[in-house]
């Protein structure tokens, strides 16, 4: 593919507990010539997470300001708690700079990015199965129960949305899965060290 195709935006969603955080930090790591956006969140820090490396932690009213500013891509609820947004401005500066530019985000936000940038590719990334998208949810031990089923609803949902996407990538392994990604945005892929499993650790997934 030619450059402007390969800095084209690419937008990764998928259902929860899929491992996008997972794949999108291997793929940080083994292609540091994609710039991936770092989300803005309302909600608190998990362990291990680092302030403008994971997210952007944010407290409702910043949130407020910069929705009402026009100073968000796309924003949504996600599962009926916390708000996650995407800012608007390094995008552009990326893009404009002719990079090839990586958002991952949720299925709510990925339709409202379609809508302002329709010329972006949208990935879908799939599970291997349903059992093993409840084991990585359930595995990660990040959510209580209640949390656990309302996420599998949302995931549910978020499955069945799958033909809303250009191109579907399944993680049955995190290396694979990331060098899938990397070649639908027209980049080679690489080799390089290997992710353990298709795990989502929770670290940046929304």
């Amino acid at each position: 593919m030619d450059a402007a195709t390969a800095a084209r935006l690419t937008v990764l969603a998928g259902p929860t507990a899929v491992g996008k955080g997972t794949v999108s930090a291997d793929v940080r790591l083994r292609y540091p010539q994609v710039w991936l956006s770092v989300s803005a969140t309302t909600r608190a820090p998990r362990p291990g997470e680092v302030e403008g490396v994971h997210y952007h932690f944010v407290d409702e009213a910043e949130f407020d300001r910069m929705a009402a500013a026009g100073e968000l891509l796309e924003w949504a609820v996600v599962h009926g708690r916390h708000r996650y947004g995407t800012p608007r401005r390094p995008v552009e500066e990326v893009l404009a700079q002719g990079r090839p530019a990586l958002l991952e985000i949720d299925l709510q936000g990925a339709r409202q990015v379609r809508e302002s940038m329709p010329d972006a590719r949208f990935v879908f990334l799939a599970p291997p199965s349903w059992d093993e998208l409840v084991r990585r949810l359930v595995g990660r031990g990040t959510e209580d129960e209640a949390e656990r089923e309302r996420r599998l609803a949302t995931a549910r949902t978020e499955l069945a949305a799958e033909p809303e996407f250009d191109v579907t990538v399944v993680n049955a392994d995190v290396r694979q899965a990331g060098d899938d990604l990397v070649s639908s945005m027209g980049l080679e892929p690489l080799r390089g060290p290997a992710a353990a499993d298709g795990r989502d650790d929770g670290a940046t997934g929304r």
